[in-house]
């Protein structure tokens, strides 16, 4: 599109283009809507393109209605073809490298010569006859007269016109050519194109004295406007016209001067009286089009409000419905003393749980957590209403079960037992709502982890300290750390207790051929540990002799993950970067079976509550979850993350977590996945707060509370119910020399975590592989 409004045209007949509707249509639907102004202003806007056109030596070669578009902003654009001064000569092939945009004006000469052939032919008593070279004689003929039409008799109108138009021969138009366009390429020839004569820059003044009669004149059929329009070819204007506009009317004719010479220009036209005293009627426009667009806007603003405004009354009755739940819930525990307007609450308290009592429907929040709480208030409130619309959506997916379900055992069903069923379906989201009251408390419970112990187990002079994996015995006496000192150390859990040591020396220690990227201690076997290395070798040791006992070399490439079988002490599964993950046996030295996964596999992890349910994360971005009865095919795969998944654990029977480099953690609800494909909405929540863009940080899950590392030196804890951090402790470097801990990162990150669950503590590791003992106070 040029600058001044004019584009490449496509066919010519189309009343609409992605611009807007076209002048033609624009007319023809406001007959009776149009004021003088709104007129005047368009007619400006031509003159003004009609200007900008001629003084770059050219023309419009189809200035009428039909190429003309009339956008939104009542902006005006001309969608046909230009053509250059001087016909007589080749268009010059400069204009279509000039001008790249119109991308037919190398071929407006040959297309001008044949319409003047057409106008010809198509005239009335004007017979085409041809030389040997086929080139027509110029011929002067008669103007087309449509002053047969009798504009007062319509029928009479219409049926005349119809004869009129094939007499002329109309049946050799084009089938795509109406008969409307073609009587408005009638209306707007100028009378030396009819004549055969060379047409230049004058047929374009000519034209708009026709589209400003037509902008002007107001007709009550379209009969009555196609016989004014055949008046003004021989200059005869309608006397309510003249009355009405006789300024005008003398304007109109003189653009419309049978003689080329004695038209106007089109920058005389802007100099003229009409369009100068036109200006305060343009300016008159402009405001009214300002007062439109704020008119809009102030409308569409009252709209988005009005829609604000009931989802608030929304929120605020679900607020209500749940103070009142949350009174009537916990009122029974609730030890209530009014003393002179205050009111004492008490709450009963045990690790890693809090009931919490309310009265006048204000959930209790402890007063030194007040303040942190408040700081939450957005995140929380976001918690909460992403809670309530799942409750929503399950109440409606319930209704629709239990709906199809009466349809289909109609004969069987009782509406008695159709009413226990939707008590249940309420009970279910009760208990969605208790979860999230849990956490609340929970969250306003727990403000700071303590440090209870701290072992030293790294070479302050040795980088290679990384602790990749943290892992407990089942008694949870001993903790086992692996890492890329290719060593597995065993330290008892009292030696975190003992803060007099400089340094704590392990048990044990077993050294591997590789880095270590995992470790994982078998729940039934005291003494066995698996581990798995950069080498992709997976092995089994014993901690009770220090040595490793078994090897399995089947995977190709880096192993990542080990996790032994809840139920069958005997079974572990690995995953690799050969895009595998393989079940083994200790008894058997090949693996039982393979699963492959489109990408690297970073984690594996067996369900505790099944036998056969097994998840691991992938380099895809994805989660998947299998059934080792039927391993062909994912049980479900859950898509959300944008990065590797690092990390899957399963949180109860339903419920996985799983965190990935693109710095979050999601809980994945697995009673909303599918097998046949994606489950994205199976995602229940997302967790941020801590950073983690490319290394391994470790994730450890415990009776709804998540833990995991942070490449800013942090160990995170995150309750399940709430998308944002409880609380956070950040690990000091140690100084090599003084042994004392500051609080530079350096790079530094926390690189694993395991929580405790006989004592609710957690166990952290970083990079430089200083261990810590945590508790949440």
């Amino acid at each position: 599109v040029m600058g001044n409004g004019i584009v490449s045209h496509g066919d010519g007949n189309n009343t609409k283009s992605s611009f807007g509707i076209s002048l033609r249509e624009f007319l023809k639907s406001s007959y009776a809507k149009r004021e003088k102004r709104h007129s005047l202003c368009l007619f400006r806007q031509l003159v003004e393109l009609v200007d900008s056109v001629h003084s770059q030596g050219l023309f419009l070669l189809d200035l009428r209605p039909s190429r003309l578009t009339l956008a939104p902003s009542k902006k005006l654009r001309y969608i046909g073809t230009l053509g250059k001064n001087s016909l007589d000569s080749d268009i010059d092939e400069d204009l279509n490298r000039n001008r790249p945009v119109v991308q037919e004006s190398s071929i407006v000469g040959r297309d001008l010569k044949k319409r003047k052939m057409d106008l010809r032919v198509h005239s009335p008593g004007n017979q085409l006859q041809a030389t040997s070279t086929g080139r027509p004689f110029k011929r002067k003929s008669p103007v087309i007269d449509l002053n047969v039409v009798d504009a007062r008799n319509p029928d009479s109108c219409e049926l005349q016109q119809q004869n009129y138009i094939k007499n002329l021969g109309v049946a050799s138009m084009t089938r795509k050519q109406s008969t409307s366009t073609w009587l408005e390429e009638q209306w707007y020839t100028c009378p030396e194109e009819i004549n055969g004569e060379d047409i230049g820059e004058k047929s374009n003044i000519y034209a708009l004295g026709v589209l400003l009669f037509e902008l002007l004149c107001h007709c009550e059929s379209s009969e009555m406007h196609a016989a004014m329009m055949a008046d003004l070819r021989q200059r005869i204007l309608p006397p309510t016209f003249l009355s009405r506009y006789p300024k005008e009317a003398g304007f109109c004719l003189w653009l419309l001067h049978p003689e080329p010479s004695s038209r106007p220009t089109a920058r005389e036209i802007l100099k003229s009286e009409l369009i100068s005293e036109d200006d305060s009627v343009i300016s008159t426009a402009a405001d009214e089009e300002i007062s439109e667009l704020l008119l809009h806007f102030l409308s569409s603003l009252e709209e988005q409000k009005q829609k604000k405004a009931s989802k608030l009354l929304k929120d605020i009755q679900t607020l209500e419905d749940d103070i009142k739940e949350a009174e009537r819930r916990y009122s029974s525990n609730a030890s209530l003393v009014r003393s002179h307007g205050a009111i004492e609450r008490r709450v009963q308290t045990s690790p890693l749980d809090v009931r919490c009592t309310t009265t006048s429907g204000a959930l209790f929040v402890p007063t030194p957590n007040t303040e942190r709480l408040m700081s939450n208030i957005r995140q929380l409130e976001d918690a909460y209403f992403f809670m309530r619309s799942q409750m929503k959506l399950s109440d409606s997916a319930a209704s629709a079960r239990s709906d199809k379900s009466l349809l289909k055992d109609r004969d069987r069903w009782s509406e008695n037992q159709n009413e226990n069923h939707n008590t249940r379906t309420k009970g279910k989201s009760s208990d969605q709502l208790e979860v999230f009251f849990e956490g609340l408390c929970k969250f306003a419970r727990y403000s700071k982890f303590e440090t209870c112990g701290t072992i030293r187990s790294g070479d302050l002079l040795n980088s290679a300290s990384v602790v990749c994996s943290l892992s407990f015995d089942p008694d949870e006496e001993h903790i086992a750390a692996a890492g890329i000192s290719k060593k597995i150390k065993i330290f008892d859990f009292n030696a975190f207790m003992n803060e007099s040591a400089g340094l704590h020396y392990p048990l044990v220690e077993m050294v591997n051929k590789s880095k270590l990227s995992c470790v994982c201690w078998n729940s039934y076997i005291k003494n066995y540990l698996a581990s798995t290395d950069y080498d992709g070798v997976v092995q089994i040791w014993d901690a009770g002799t220090g040595q490793g006992f078994s090897q399995y070399t089947e995977h190709q490439k880096r192993a990542w993950s080990v996790d032994f079988s809840p139920s069958d002490p005997t079974k572990f599964v690995s995953g690799s970067d050969d895009c595998s993950v393989k079940l083994w046996s200790v008894n058997e030295k090949r693996s039982l079976g393979t699963i492959w996964s489109p990408a690297n596999v970073c984690c594996v992890q067996f369900s505790a509550y099944s036998n056969h349910l097994l998840a691991f994360g992938s380099a895809d971005y994805k989660v998947y979850c299998y059934d080792l009865r039927y391993v062909k095919t994912p049980l479900c795969t859950l898509a959300g993350h944008e990065k590797a998944v690092s990390y899957v654990k399963f949180m109860d029977s339903e419920t996985i977590v799983s965190a990935s480099t693109d710095n979050s953690l999601k809980l994945w609800n697995l009673n909303k996945t599918n097998s046949s494909g994606l489950s994205p909405g199976a995602c229940s929540l997302t967790y941020k707060g801590h950073t983690n863009q490319k290394n391994f940080v470790g994730l450890s899950v415990l009776d709804g509370y998540i833990a995991c590392g942070s490449e800013t030196n942090e160990v995170y804890s995150y309750y399940r119910s709430l998308p944002m951090p409880m609380t956070s402790y950040k690990f000091g470097s140690v100084d090599p020399i003084s042994g004392n801990e500051y609080f530079d990162d350096n790079g530094q990150f926390v690189s694993s975590v395991c929580w405790r669950k006989k004592s609710n503590m957690l166990v952290a590791a970083n990079s430089t592989g200083n261990m810590k003992l945590l508790k949440l106070v």
